[in-house]
């Protein structure tokens, strides 16, 4: 394992692992509850993103499941206490919750996100790994969003994901039913799961997406990252107007990487890439 200096302290219903360079892997720790999410697992999950947000040596962060879950989704039993005892959830406190379920769901990251699903994910499980930018599931997970069979809304980011991705017609399908998919048929029919392996694959196949990721430039990743969530707020123009301008794009086209890499290419060698933001005084 790789040693990373300064790691926020978080409680053990996270566990906290640099598996390689550049990369975080953030496994979710309640395995006897399926991983639903608790208010203390969620504080854990904002406190190391933040800080991995600002950690210039990772590129990469990769979200599993201890057990035989990915995560269940709230921890309905929680829920329940609040509402009964008169705490219901209300509409402010979802809207100033900007990084929505689990701190992932609506999380605006400049560096990629990747879920390994290694079993079921329901509910704002299913709404984090639609915030992901890539997703390896193993064969035998299912995904679902069965708010409406509990009385409750997939409001924290799922429903507009899903739409773009999936489509009207589909994304109701999930929604409106509450049913389970297979992973199959989240990849095939949904969209939202690009690779699907056995169980004993998934985290291996994650870390071999974020390997490769990690072979590119990260000040390149960063501002493509950046351009991809601007279309989902702006029409073509306006996204290549605003990326152009971003600090990402900026970073990219001054820093050290950039000229790195065409030399490399020019040279015929692997390009050895600094941090993202890395500008060499002359």
């Amino acid at each position: 394992m790789v040693h990373i200096a300064n790691v926020p302290a978080v409680s053990d219903e996270i566990i906290v692992q640099f598996p390689k360079d550049h990369v975080l892997l953030l496994k979710f720790n309640r395995p006897k509850s399926l991983n639903a999410m608790t208010p203390q697992m969620v504080d854990d999950l904002k406190r190391m993103l933040d800080w991995f947000e600002n950690e210039a040596s990772l590129w990469v962060v990769i979200f599993t499941g201890s057990g035989r879950a990915f995560c269940a989704g709230a921890d309905l039993k929680a829920w329940n206490t609040n509402e009964q005892s008169g705490k219901p959830m209300s509409p402010e406190s979802i809207v100033i919750n900007t990084n929505g379920f689990a701190s992932i769901s609506r999380r605006e990251s400049k560096k990629p996100f990747i879920a390994a699903v290694n079993g079921h994910s329901f509910g704002g499980g299913t709404e984090l790994v639609l915030n992901c930018d890539l997703v390896v599931a193993s064969k035998d997970a299912k995904f679902g969003l069965p708010e409406v069979k509990r009385g409750v809304v997939a409001i924290q980011g799922g429903i507009p994901r899903l739409a773009r991705i999936a489509g009207h017609q589909l994304a109701s399908e999930l929604l409106l039913l509450g049913n389970p998919v297979t992973a199959q048929d989240a990849r095939n029919r949904f969209g939202f799961v690009n690779v699907v392996v056995p169980p004993s694959d998934v985290l291996s196949a994650a870390l071999d997406l974020a390997s490769q990721i990690i072979s590119n430039s990260p000040d390149s990743v960063q501002s493509t990252k950046v351009g991809l969530l601007l279309t989902y707020k702006h029409n073509n123009e306006e996204t290549v107007a605003i990326h152009s301008h971003a600090p990402e794009t900026a970073g990219y086209m001054f820093g050290d990487n950039i000229k790195e890499g065409l030399k490399a290419f020019n040279e015929r060698r692997g390009p050895v890439w600094k941090n993202a933001g890395t500008r060499t005084k002359l």
